[in-house]
């Protein structure tokens, strides 16, 4: 049984340490706080419990997925609604993680909430919350309203991972087939013709002309493989450094949005998750600058981020938000438009709710569309290279078995 060494107050105000086995930290608490002591602080004390601390279990150490806090939060959720209290409810979802990084989480947010955090507060502690689901826990705890609230954080987390899975889904089997059909025909041109040149050269003959060319590739990629695979991987660091640098990433987030049908796409996922987000955001009782900032923050594209924070400065003047969200290359033309209608009419939650909608069916729609681009693009990409391949192969048996010409 683990041991924990723990921090406590007695009546009297005392401080006290000492360490104690039990099966959690949740439970040790629970221990201590039914001697009428205030718990300071408590942590395993791995000096002791090295052994049971260490798990040969994948899920003791799998990294927390968007999927398991929907799953939690739902759980919460229903949990709250059937009548227990935070803390039981709390204790059982901890029970229940299938994965050891989310189950200590929840048990380190037990700790903090006994201690007299809040469950915002407890949460935002956390990498694994995102800002948006910090920002409903703490209005749902100012309303009263929490168990509600709650479920539209999960369903946010829901949309916001149903449209990055779906792009996602619609690039992997092109990706896949693609670098299939790559590995293949570098095994020819690097394993299979060299071979064949040897065994022609043998019988007097040489390579017809387009098999010669795939030799003299293969030939150039044994020299000079190792400086390719360097520089590529040169590059690919140096785009990964531009891709983190914030000048650099506002340059390719903004370039991303310009291309033909891709970009459309991601200006199509981008309003749809800005205006889920704002609309759950909005009826959970948030402030329009309180739910643009938190907006700003959530979308990832520094373009449609930076529109968010420009238009949220000009609310703060006092001035319209739907016209200030209308740039080029931004945002779709029916969400400013949209928001303009809402604004006027007093039911912006309801006119946003409208909004990502029809831009989620609108971006299923654009996916479809993509995949049955993409597929046949592949294909006849993948085709021509392999097929070459194949019929400089077979170009090279027919030299082999034919009179051809002999090298003299």
């Amino acid at each position: 049984m683990p041991a924990f060494t723990y921090t406590v107050r007695d009546a009297s105000g005392a401080r006290l340490q000492g360490e104690l086995e039990s099966s959690s930290s949740s439970a040790a608490a629970a221990e201590l706080r039914t001697r009428g002591w205030l718990v300071l602080g408590i942590e395993e004390n791995t000096s002791r419990s090295g052994s049971t601390a260490f798990s040969l279990s994948p899920s003791s150490w799998l990294w927390i997925r968007s999927l398991d806090i929907e799953v939690s939060l739902y759980q919460l959720s229903t949990l709250l609604r059937s009548g227990l209290t935070l803390l039981s409810a709390l204790r059982l979802i901890a029970e229940q993680a299938e994965r050891g990084r989310l189950r200590r989480v929840w048990e380190q947010v037990i700790i903090d909430i006994e201690n007299g955090a809040s469950l915002a507060d407890a949460i935002a502690r956390h990498a694994c919350f995102s800002r948006i689901v910090v920002q409903l826990v703490s209005v749902g705890e100012q309303t009263g309203h929490l168990a509600p609230v709650l479920e539209r954080a999960a369903a946010a987390l829901e949309k916001k991972r149903t449209l990055r899975a779906g792009l996602i889904t619609t690039l992997m089997y092109p990706a896949i087939v693609f670098l299939v059909a790559m590995g293949l025909a570098v095994f020819m041109i690097v394993g299979v013709l060299p071979k064949m040149q040897v065994f022609l050269r043998a019988l007097g003959k040489k390579l017809p002309p387009m098999t010669q060319r795939l030799v003299d590739l293969g030939e150039w990629t044994q020299m000079h493989g190792l400086t390719a695979v360097i520089a590529s991987v040169a590059v690919l660091f140096a785009l990964v450094l531009v891709f983190f640098w914030p000048p650099g990433r506002a340059l390719i987030d903004r370039a991303a949005l310009r291309l033909p049908l891709l970009g459309k796409a991601l200006r199509t996922g981008g309003t749809a998750l800005f205006a889920n987000s704002f609309s759950v955001l909005l009826t959970s009782g948030v402030t329009i600058l309180e739910g643009l900032r938190v907006c700003e923050n959530l979308i990832g594209n520094r373009r449609l981020s930076a529109i968010i924070g420009a238009a949220r400065e000009r609310v703060l003047q006092g001035e319209p938000l739907g016209r200030h969200l209308e740039q080029p290359h931004g945002f779709m033309p029916m969400l400013p438009r949209m928001i303009t209608v809402g604004e006027s009419s007093g039911t912006l939650d309801n006119v946003l709710d409208e909004v990502a909608r029809f831009h989620e069916a609108q971006l299923e729609r654009m996916i479809r569309r993509l995949t049955a681009l993409i597929e046949p693009a592949v294909i006849i990409v993948v085709g021509s290279v392999v097929g070459y391949v194949y019929l400089s192969f077979f170009m090279a048996l027919f030299a082999a078995t034919g009179p051809g010409n002999n090298i003299r």
